[in-house]
């Protein structure tokens, strides 16, 4: 198949990729102006490289031209700062995604396969693990806006017959998470550990979330692009809770030694506890996680170890 990767050079975007190249489709990724591959692609790998403003028609209308999917991996915010300006947030990823599906309808592209937050759209749990029938009550802008592209790529999927795919991702980490934007708690820990830096805590560390490694997130969401069930929102997870604390505990054993942390004031907007049930993408997408945290750790480690070696040797 012919896939279009929106954001397919992030982190996530470019997990994916990868897991959908070894799979033969050929990938069309589109990124912002500037925003280079982030490897080589071999002869035998069917890439193409966009680049371009998402919420430009004339854009993302040439980018989805021709595709049987398109996946939209793309925010402009983060949780931590969307409610500073819920406008900015809303206009350039609510009303792009609603100009992009109204292309897809123009074009006859049939299917959608959309990242959601499974950590901000539930909000406060009233029962845990969460499972895809929760209520939705989010704390933040980013946890609205990503709710609202749902709603509205179900109402499409009602009115054009487009089939959406909606996955709410836990907390990712691993390899080429971006540790200069704050993006994840591991990724800004482990960052912080291998320099021999201090680590900010904000609360008591009690604070509780769900790691899943990348690469298990990239295998979901290449049975998404497969999956034509009648199911449409899937919780992406480890379907456990390791809290801060155990996290750095994590930390300490894969990196055989301690590590400095520092305890701050509590943030309002930080619900306490987030743990997703992944059961039905377990019976639908037949997708079970596989790394366990500590494993993934040690992966993420060495990885960026391996980029700290090239870095050096390059004088960069």
């Amino acid at each position: 198949m012919k896939v279009v990767v929106f954001g397919g050079g992030g982190f996530i975007g470019s997990a994916i990729v990868d897991r959908l190249l070894r799979d033969g489709h050929s990938i069309r990724v589109f990124e912002r102006p500037r925003v280079a591959p982030y490897r080589a692609f071999s002869a035998m790998e069917h890439v193409e490289w966009l680049t371009g403003d998402l919420l430009s028609m004339h854009d993302v209308g040439e980018a989805i031209d021709g595709v049987d999917v398109v996946m939209h991996l793309v925010s402009t915010t983060l949780p931590k700062n969307s409610n500073d300006d819920p406008v900015y947030d809303v206009q350039s990823n609510l009303v792009s995604t609603l100009q992009m599906l109204n292309l897809m309808v123009q074009k006859k592209v049939p299917k959608i396969v959309f990242i959601s937050s499974g950590g901000t759209v539930y909000g406060s749990p009233e029962y845990l693990p969460i499972d895809e029938k929760h209520p939705t009550d989010p704390h933040v802008s980013y946890g609205v806006t990503k709710l609202a592209i749902e709603k509205y790529l179900l109402m499409y999927q009602r009115l054009h017959g487009l089939k959406a795919v909606i996955l709410r991702v836990a907390n990712p980490y691993g390899e080429r998470q971006r540790v200069e934007t704050a993006q994840g708690a591991v990724g800004v820990f482990l960052q912080k550990a291998l320099h021999s830096e201090t680590i900010d805590i904000w609360g008591d560390g009690s604070v509780t979330r769900d790691y899943i490694y990348i690469g298990d997130v990239a295998e979901a969401f290449a049975r998404a692009v497969r999956y034509e069930g009648a199911h449409s929102v899937f919780n992406i997870s480890s379907g456990q809770g390791t809290s801060l604390n155990e996290l750095l505990g994590v930390l300490e054993r894969v990196l055989g030694r301690p590590v400095e942390r520092n305890y701050l004031p509590g943030r309002p907007f930080d619900v306490h506890t987030s743990i997703l049930a992944c059961d039905l993408a377990k019976s639908e997408l037949g997708w079970s996680p596989t790394v366990g945290l500590e494993d993934g750790v040690g992966i993420a480690i060495e990885w960026l170890r391996r980029q700290s070696s090239f870095s050096c040797i390059n004088g960069l």
